[in-house]
């Protein structure tokens, strides 16, 4: 074992922050247009190091026309043959290459001096010029330019790769940039992303054959100017939306590959053996028509996509029935009677096409309804129309651009809610916007706040809801850039028919001192819940020592984010003293719960007494452990940790079912009980151990 450091001055780790989509010099600066010759090895050094930056800018300026799949390849495509032909490439001509501004551009990022490295200017020129040949039409009686057929390389058969999945705004944005021309979009994105004056992507787009780079400026700019909600269109661009470098992957029509397959091979043999053979009554030896991707003739599945058949619970059903989960929430939302809404949702979710961007927690299956779904909720939230779906195991969202006709991009997601109970089944997520989330809560709760986790000591703030349960927005902390707060969704359940979701007077669960459940979003549908205490008997987060330990765990949630979790539990398992009397340090035992069962994720951290809220440090973490679980309890961890005189100690702590902690190799020694303190140097690495009273060796976390 490695301890991890821990110094009494300052225990907390740092957590991660989203480095900034900028990039460093790749070279000195040179003369914008002295210069002679480029080497190749330059252009490739060029294309390495903003490799992502050329892609995602390729990915904006190539048509949406070509779907997102082929959007993804074509861009790569395109950036990895831009380098020179030869050993190198005279330039020199090339004068109307911009150098990128040295000057603050939008939304008050700084540009980077990558555009003044010729060899980025030199493979920026050549990308943009081949993603603007991809837009032209192809001519008869005219010869193809390159850009204009598809990609040989890169290629991946039997999968559909796309950008992950944005939120409403993304979704207008896209809709936007499909309405501009090929110039028009790639002034947009030199605009933002590369932080260029007009007058040099003038002088760009004119060098990669653009011809009307004025109408292409006046149109960028209209783009540029018109907000989003409360979004700046520009800050959009650099969404994981836009990155064809993090992608997600899915498989093509399974059924129509094997037909195609049993086709070929069919004809194939038919071929070898005679050709009359296709003639035969019956069609030969192609495959039957159930093997027909077109759901409509399976007549269970076009019942299923009949958004008349869509089930819809009563009102009130919850208060009678045994089950208290997503199965009796009822159909809520001014659209809910929308049948043209509701059968495009269905149509997408049975076969979605390129338009429809799809994402899915972990092991949740995408596939089509298993019969009529259940309708949760549908309406209008910030600037989509929203469907919300059951169907016993998954909750999907449906979500459109409200500015459309129902023609644009679609979303659609996917989670697992087998197995859900009240407290789990307690809200779902409606709608992001803008680092906003909203909620959809169950018919059961009573009253909504807000709690900020990194303020144990205050209030609760009031959060209302409409008629139909949905919230009003409030910080996403799966959102956030750093975590200078950690907003919540406080809820409480009616215990006695309690108040209706649009009631003034159940806005603030802790009014009346009853105990506030604690939900939190980590990037997906179902909020995870979080809860305190031993693992045979976690509980809410309300007592004063319960909150004041979440203060410093708040900042490690990150850790859990988009891993299908249903729940979080903070356990308090130790608490030790430390040497040379500098107060008492407390062990926690952190772990995520999934909705599918293992996946779980497990951080053992050390919290030294603090005036502030800074997190803990993390001794030891772990992946599909059953440590600090109800099926197994013990957990062991230890870290090397510095006191305020300078001396150096290995401190470890395990739960109370230990006899013993044992540490050896560059550190020996042994104690008693749970809790071990040895003296170290700086930078020991060491093995660590507990007994139980029977003598069974138990591991330390890892």
């Amino acid at each position: 074992m490695p301890p991890h450091s821990a110094d009494t001055a300052s225990t907390a780790t740092s957590t991660a922050v989203p480095a900034d989509t900028s990039v460093s010099d790749a070279a000195p600066p040179a003369a914008r247009h002295a210069l002679g010759a480029l080497g190749v090895e330059q252009a490739e050094a060029a294309l390495v190091e903003h490799y992502t930056r050329l892609v995602r800018l390729a990915y904006l300026v190539l048509p949406p026309s070509l779907g997102r799949n082929r959007r993804v390849l074509t861009a790569h495509a395109l950036v990895q043959r831009s380098l020179p032909r030869g050993r190198t490439a005279a330039v020199a001509e090339r004068s109307a290459i911009p150098a990128q501004s040295g000057t603050e551009g939008a939304g008050g990022r700084t540009a980077t001096g990558a555009g003044r490295n010729p060899g980025y200017a030199y493979v920026r020129e050549r990308v943009l010029r081949q993603a603007l040949d991809a837009g032209r039409p192809l001519r008869r009686l005219a010869r193809p330019r390159r850009a204009q057929l598809p990609p040989l390389l890169p290629h991946v058969w039997g999968l559909r790769l796309f950008p992950r999945s944005g939120g409403a705004d993304e979704l207008a944005l896209d809709q936007r940039l499909s309405g501009l021309s090929g110039p028009a979009r790639a002034a947009f994105a030199l605009r933002g992303l590369e932080l260029l004056t007009d007058e040099e992507v003038r002088r760009l787009l004119h060098a990669a054959g653009a011809e009307d780079t004025e109408t292409a400026l006046s149109e960028a700019a209209d783009a540029a100017d018109q907000r989003i909600g409360t979004a700046d269109p520009v800050e959009l661009l650099r969404s994981p939306e836009f990155d064809p470098c993090s992608l997600q992957a899915r498989p093509t029509d399974l059924m129509r590959r094997r037909q195609y397959g049993r086709t070929a091979l069919a004809a194939g043999a038919a071929l070898l053996v005679c050709g009359t053979l296709l003639g035969l009554p019956g069609g030969g030896w192609g495959p039957d028509d159930d093997a027909d991707p077109a759901y409509g003739h399976n007549a269970a599945v076009a019942s299923a996509l009949d958004p008349v058949r869509v089930r819809r619970i009563a009102p009130a059903a919850w208060r009678t029935s045994a089950r208290t989960d997503f199965s009796v929430w009822p159909a809520r939302g001014p659209l809910a009677e929308d049948r043209a809404l509701l059968g495009r949702a269905l149509r997408a979710w049975a076969a979605p096409g390129a338009s429809v961007q799809i994402s899915a927690t972990p092991a949740t299956p995408s596939g089509p309804p298993m019969g009529s779904p259940q309708l949760l909720y549908a309406g209008t939230v910030d600037a989509a129309r929203v469907v919300l779906f059951h169907d016993g195991l998954r909750v999907v969202r449906y979500a459109e651009p409200a500015a459309g006709g129902g023609d644009g991009v679609a979303a659609l997601d996917f989670a697992r809610v087998d197995g859900a109970n009240a407290a789990a089944a307690g809200a779902l997520v409606v709608g992001r916007s803008d680092g906003n989330v909203r909620y959809l809560t169950a018919p059961w709760v009573r009253g909504t706040a807000v709690r900020d986790l990194l303020d144990p000591a205050g209030p609760a703030r009031p959060l209302r809801r409409d008629a139909d349960g949905v919230t009003d927005p409030l910080a996403s902390p799966a959102m956030a850039r750093d975590c200078r707060s950690w907003d919540t969704l406080s809820v409480r359940d009616a215990s006695d028919g309690g108040a209706s979701p649009g009631d003034s007077d159940g806005t603030n669960p802790g009014s009346d001192g009853a105990t506030d459940r604690l939900l939190t979003d980590l990037g997906e549908l179902t909020p995870a819940r979080l809860t305190s205490g031993p693992p045979s008997a976690p509980g809410d987060v309300s007592a004063p020592a319960d909150r004041a330990a979440w203060a410093r765990t708040a900042c490690l949630l990150p850790a859990m984010r988009s891993h299908g979790v249903r729940s979080v539990n903070s356990w308090p398992y130790a608490r030790q003293p430390l040497p040379e009397s500098h107060g008492t340090a407390t062990w926690l035992c952190t772990r995520a719960e999934t909705w599918r069962g293992p996946g779980s994720r497990v951080l053992a951290q050390f919290q030294a007494p603090s005036e502030t809220t800074a997190p803990g440090a993390v001794a030891a973490r772990a992946e599909h452990s059953p440590a600090c679980g109800a099926r197994e309890s013990r957990v062991l961890a230890g870290v090397l940790w510095k006191s305020r005189g300078g001396k150096w100690y290995v401190l470890a702590a395990g739960s109370g079912k230990l006899g013993s902690v044992e540490v050896s190799g560059g550190v020996r020694g042994k104690a008693p009980g749970n809790l071990l303190a040895v003296r170290a140097e700086e930078g020991a690495q060491a093995e660590l151990y507990g007994r139980t009273p029977d003598g069974t060796r138990v591991d330390a976390l890892r």
